[in-house]
């Protein structure tokens, strides 16, 4: 083994939260090193938020190419082809040049990178290859990877990873799943002409999420085109000229050219020696911390998707914020995991922010709830058979606004200034006297005046 060679923190993973981290800690003066085996930038940048988002711009250009006619514009939808291959390649061009940005942001802090798969040998060593690392933090930031449910046939089955890379668009496509990343890749695929299905164990998708606003995606998904089945699941998948056969516990059968499974992911500790020194994994698989993000063993720490907070690219940004500040900062610094906004990129899209009416209402609260449904203006020339919604939910004892939720176009760039006012601590009274900026959707969360519960 090679010379050793010393740091004040080794990030192990270089996501959302261990590139903060690193870049944060090296400008506070900090000798440190970054070890990743994949690709700069983590899930997000290279298989999940950005790509996923990517995709689904380019499955609504349909859509924008049929409400044209509405405007006067003769678009000839007979003529108009789509080239899956390009827009993978374009993707893969855009997320390159996204690695590149992570690597010289790494390198101008004064962060070492070193690529390869990293193990612990003690609690203050890290060994990748035949060279090892000492340091007196190590943070584990390695994130989280799809799980596959062991039914036969399961190799036949796809995860998000490889949907963004696929060599060739199917003419039909089965998702599995019914949390964010199943309702978006149906929404994708559906966008671009696949016949699509997605199949969910339960009686709705989006589990956590408000009622209204599940039953709501539900019903403008299926004018969507998506066949939604809920109540069933895969037992089997079996591979047929080039076509999958898949049994449902239903008894149906269906025939399709892609299988795909979002059906959750597990933190990425494998192999790493986490429990030989000490370090404890909770039964779900994920590392235990306390508050501040430390094992039970003084010199290692854990942020991310790996310690099963949100699995938001935002939360792992401002708990890198935070470790860096506790580790070589003042030493202080608290996570509010309170009211965090997050969006859902279906078609429509959904943005959330605080809670839910069920969860409100479960924590005791006397509530009246503001709702509003309309079609978008954008859609009143084009004929579009897509409505929006918009949910308030608010205390009544105190006025303050607990939650807002909404269907719709630009749901997560409405739902993002929403956060804000929720925060703070809004009150309806204030969402009141707030004008509105018309004409708009948005205008439509300072305009419900009367409750409908």
């Amino acid at each position: 083994m090679s010379d050793q060679q010393d740091f004040d923190l080794i990030v192990i993973g270089a996501g959302s939260g261990g590139v903060r981290l690193a870049r944060m800690s090296a400008q506070r003066g900090a000798r440190v090193a970054v070890v990743e085996s994949r690709y700069l930038g983590g899930t997000c940048v290279n298989v999940g938020c950005v790509p996923k988002k990517l995709f689904v711009y380019g499955a609504h250009v349909h859509d924008e190419l049929e409400d044209a006619a509405g405007y006067g514009w003769q678009v000839p939808l007979d003529d108009v082809s789509f080239d899956w291959p390009k827009l993978v390649a374009n993707k893969n061009a855009e997320i390159e040049r996204l690695n590149g940005i992570y690597g010289r942001l790494l390198e101008n802090a004064g962060v070492t990178i070193v690529e390869g798969t990293a193990s612990l040998t003690d609690a203050n060593t890290v060994v990748v290859g035949d060279t090892s690392y000492r340091a007196k933090h190590i943070t584990i930031a390695t994130g989280s990877w799809p799980v596959i449910p062991d039914v036969p046939g399961k190799e036949c089955i796809l995860t998000s990873n490889e949907m963004f890379y696929l060599p060739q668009l199917p003419k039909q496509a089965v998702v599995w799943g019914g949390g964010y990343i199943a309702v978006e890749f149906a929404g994708i695929l559906a966008g671009l002409g696949v016949d699509t299905t997605l199949l969910y164990r339960g009686d709705l998708f989006l589990r956590g999420f408000d009622g209204d606003i599940r039953r709501f995606t539900e019903q403008e998904m299926r004018k969507k085109g998506v066949n939604l089945q809920f109540g069933v699941t895969i037992e089997s998948v079996e591979a047929e000229n080039a076509h999958y056969r898949v049994q449902l516990n239903n008894g149906e059968t269906l025939e399709t050219g892609l299988v795909m499974a979002a059906t959750g992911r597990r933190a990425l500790v494998d192999g790493l020696g986490l429990t030989d020194l000490g370090v404890q994994l909770s039964a779900s698989g994920h590392v235990v911390v306390d508050d501040h993000f430390q094992t039970a063993v003084p010199s290692i720490t854990a942020l991310g998707d790996v310690i099963g907070t949100p699995q938001l690219t935002p939360v792992a940004l401002a708990q890198g914020m935070v470790l860096s500040r506790r580790l070589f900062g003042d030493g202080k610094g608290e996570m509010d995991y309170s009211a965090i906004p997050t969006a859902v990129f279906c078609q429509p899209n959904i943005g959330t922010v605080g809670l839910t009416e069920e969860e409100a209402r479960e924590a005791g609260h006397r509530l009246r709830i503001y709702r509003s449904e309309f079609r978008p203006m954008k859609y009143t020339l084009s004929g579009r058979d897509e409505r929006s919604l918009m949910k308030l939910v608010v205390d009544d004892e105190t006025d303050r606004v607990l939650g807002a939720h909404m269907v719709g176009p630009d749901a997560g760039e409405i739902t993002q200034g929403l956060a804000v006012a929720i925060k703070a601590g809004a009150t309806k009274a204030q969402f009141d006297s707030t004008l509105g900026i018309h004409p708009t959707s948005a205008e439509e969360f300072v305009t419900m005046r009367e409750p409908v519960a």
